[in-house]
């Protein structure tokens, strides 16, 4: 620091990339610094040509981002008379490269490099006290997976373009990392289209000793020593018939103790697919609620960071946090509670040296934050802080009991298991399973009585579509991205309309599938799983600086431009053997954005076209007739097939909707008719399932949507008088799983909701009589 006049002015500065940062370290830095921030990149590849050099050693064509120069001018101006400035971006590759081109767009060729992994004074002030210089082995292998995906996106989008236009101001593009996400995600659909559902019986039987009153569950596991496969009701009722003729004996008896230890802190991928799972967040939502913990919140007038660097790959725990966190579970737990530290499997291409994801002071409990923080930012922290104190508590104790019972040639198997000691189950419990009885104490040989046994049909289920939380599984467990790099893949799967969400689960759309399949069949590299595995550990080893990422990425472009040059003059496939049925012209393979298709060479004389994509239609020929007949209209009932299976649809419809599931999934219950009529059409009302609660709606719908609550109450929306403040549409009141919010009447084309205050209530309630107290 320097005085000039009667002014303290500081003669060093630290570079962050955000402001909020900036107010967070001034907390405890004071005026010992100017502190100051680049927001983000400040140089990229731009957007209008390759930008790679290819013949000199792929050297980058870096811009000023043009919406950086206002704050590349600020920081000019503020380092004017600075004498050391130290370079504090993020602690991965991506905050290495952003110290890099600071000191190439701000000539800072003496700039010291410091990192931390977390926002507090004793963090900052170790990394100001072992400053470095920056690490060019992460510079470059940054470098190398932003050339990388250049040179696969730029050279291969207008490929696609060609094919299949541009999908709206060149929205069409191909990525290294999305395109194999987007083939997991079509590959999966085409599973599930293709499994077809088989039936099978399980029998349970309800047992109990001679000597006391203490039932339990057995389930039939075996006859004659072979596992028991049971197809049919038929072949279900004549094993009932034949276990209800049967004496029960205890062939074995087993008592034992196990232990379930801790699951690990969270790393980024587990964090996104916790916060998918349990609230329901997007894995960009999760990263940018994380980003604000990290960066600081007020807390009494000051700015804190709640968490530590919520990009890593490693559940490394720094020994301060374990010591802390031993010490909240003794004052608060017991000694008991206090377990050995649980770590996860290392991830491949873990940087070590991170931490994981955990709050910076175990005792700032989720209660005492919760009235600092939002409602997002509050369920975000509590997951974070009961995942990474549950990773340092004792395992969980059970008791278990299993016992096999005989039953003439039958072997039916009964297991329970008692929690004993809750360990680290105290800070995350699980979920409620039911009320499963326990197995009592039992003798091997002793005979026990049958009351009752039930027989229950199931289906062979296809396997599940992707979520959020699944597909960063997946992502992470096939080594395809890391851990920056998932967020973005999904969001540019939903922005370039490859897939939409039904459910939350990902559901590939035509125009992805067609994406999908061109991309499969010109460059099966590129959209190869294990290839794109490959190409991430090479990159890897550039940050290990055990590889040139210049001679990797050579080693990359030679094949990938014979493959494009090739793709480039290809003339389309013939479909051999087979000739066009209108005019007998070859047929060739084509792509568009509404999939993969056989044209006819003549084509614009001949239009004849047949999908190849191998998605069902919605009719798939003739469809099939059935026996039986519609229960409603007495009309026609026809199999019929859409995305999500067969079906039995009337032949009347639309006039008649009548439809039943024959995929070999659950039914849902048919309404139940009331006595009741319809007060705006007059046809009769019926009681209906909802997602939230039962609720009774017209039977005409959809011409008519009158709803009721079934106590009288509506569920539905209701008019508030009030504009959405995002996009000017009425806003409504609507009930959720937390409660009564307001939100737009335009969703989900606008998804704005917020809490309504209580003078907004009561003015609702006042215009239209409808209830508002909370929960309803």
């Amino acid at each position: 620091m320097c005085l000039i006049g009667n002014i303290i002015v500081a003669n060093k500065a630290i570079i962050v990339e955000s402001p909020a940062k900036t107010r967070t370290l001034a907390r405890f830095l004071g005026d010992e610094y100017e502190l100051l921030a680049s927001r983000g990149h400040v140089r990229d590849l731009p957007e209008k040509d390759l930008a790679v050099d290819v013949q000199r050693d792929f050297q980058p064509k870096y811009e000023i981002i043009p919406a950086q120069r206002k704050t590349i001018r600020a920081l000019q101006q503020a380092l004017k008379g600075i004498e050391e400035v130290y370079l504090a971006s993020d602690p991965d590759r991506e905050g290495e490269a952003i110290a890099w081109h600071l000191t190439q767009v701000l000539k800072l060729p003496q700039a010291r490099r410091i990192e931390f992994n977390e926002i507090t004074e004793q963090a900052v002030r170790e990394a100001l006290r072992h400053p470095r210089s920056l690490d060019m082995r992460l510079v470059n292998a940054q470098q190398a997976r932003r050339v990388l995906d250049r040179l696969v996106g730029y050279e291969i989008s207008p490929l696609l373009w060609r094919i299949m236009g541009r999908g709206g101001a060149g929205a069409l593009s191909a990525g290294r990392v999305q395109s194999v996400a987007l083939r997991l995600i079509v590959d999966r659909e085409r599973e599930i289209q293709a499994f077809v559902p088989e039936e099978y019986w399980s029998i349970t039987a309800l047992l109990t000793p001679l000597d006391q009153e203490a039932p339990f569950t057995a389930e039939l596991k075996e006859k004659a020593g072979e596992k028991v496969e049971i197809k049919s009701e038929a072949e279900a009722q004549a094993v009932v018939a034949e276990l209800e003729q049967q004496e029960y004996v205890v062939a074995d008896f087993e008592e034992k103790d196990r232990r379930r230890s801790a699951p690990p802190p969270f790393i980024t991928s587990t964090l996104q697919r916790a916060a998918a799972s349990e609230l329901g967040f997007s894995a960009g939502k999760t990263m940018r609620i994380a980003q604000q913990l990290y960066e600081g919140v007020e807390l009494d007038g000051d700015t804190v960071g709640l968490i530590t660097y919520m990009r890593t790959d490693s559940t490394r725990v720094a020994t301060p946090a374990r010591e802390q966190a031993v010490a909240y579970l003794r004052e608060h737990y017991g000694d008991q509670y206090v377990g050995p530290g649980a770590r996860g499997k290392t991830v491949k291409g873990a940087q070590e040296a991170h931490e994981c994801i955990r709050p910076t002071s175990v005792f700032r409990t989720p209660e005492q934050m919760s009235q600092a923080l939002d409602a997002d930012q509050a369920r975000l922290y509590e997951l974070i802080w009961r995942r990474f104190l549950a990773s340092q508590m004792a395992p969980a104790a059970y008791h278990q009991r299993t016992a096999d019972i005989q039953a003439g040639p039958y072997l039916l198997r009964a297991t329970s298991s008692e929690l004993v000691f809750p360990g680290f189950l105290a800070v995350l419990p699980e979920k409620e399973t039911g009320d499963r009885k326990q197995v009592p104490v039992l003798k091997v040989g002793e005979i026990l009585r049958l009351l009752g046994l039930t027989p229950e049909q199931h289906w062979t289920q296809p396997p599940p579509r992707y979520n959020e939380a699944s597909l960063v599984q997946a992502l992470e467990e096939n080594g395809i991205g890391r851990p920056s790099t998932y967020a973005p893949t999904i969001e540019t799967l939903r922005a370039r309309k490859y897939v939409q969400m039904e459910k939350r689960n990902f559901v590939p759309t035509r125009l992805g599938i067609a994406v999908c399949d061109y991309l499969v069949d010109n460059f099966p590299a590129i959209m190869d799983v294990e290839f794109t595995a490959r190409m991430e550990a090479d990159l890897d080893t550039v940050e290990q600086g055990e590889r040139d990422w210049v001679e990797l990425l050579r080693d990359f472009y030679g094949g990938f431009q014979a493959r494009l040059a090739e793709v480039k003059t290809r003339e389309p496939e013939v479909l051999e053997g087979e000739v066009c049925p209108e005019c007998g012209g070859r047929l060739l393979v084509r792509y568009s954005a509404y999939g993969k298709f056989a044209g006819c060479e003549k084509y614009p004389e001949c239009k004849y076209t047949r999908d190849l994509s191998g998605l069902p239609s919605t009719e798939d020929g003739e469809p099939e007739e059935l026996e039986e007949s519609c229960p409603q209209c007495g009309g026609k009932l026809l199999v019929r097939r859409s995305r999500w299976g067969r079906f039995a649809g009337c032949a009347n419809y639309p006039e008649c909707t009548y439809k039943r599931d024959l995929s070999g999934r659950r039914e849902k219950q048919p309404p139940r008719q009331l006595e009741e009529k319809c007060p705006e059409c007059g046809a009769p009302l019926v009681e209906r399932a909802g997602r939230w609660r039962p609720f009774v709606g017209c039977s005409a719908y959809p011409q008519c949507r009158y709803i009721q609550g079934a106590g009288g109450r509506k569920p539905g929306a209701v008019a508030t008088g009030l504009a959405c403040e995002q996009c000017g549409k009425p806003l409504v009141l609507r009930s959720g799983k937390r409660g009564r919010f307001l939100g737009c009447s335009a969703y989900p084309r606008c998804r704005f909701t917020r809490e309504a205050t209580a003078e907004e209530l009561a003015a609702i309630e006042a215009q239209t009589g409808a209830a508002t107290e909370e929960g309803e």
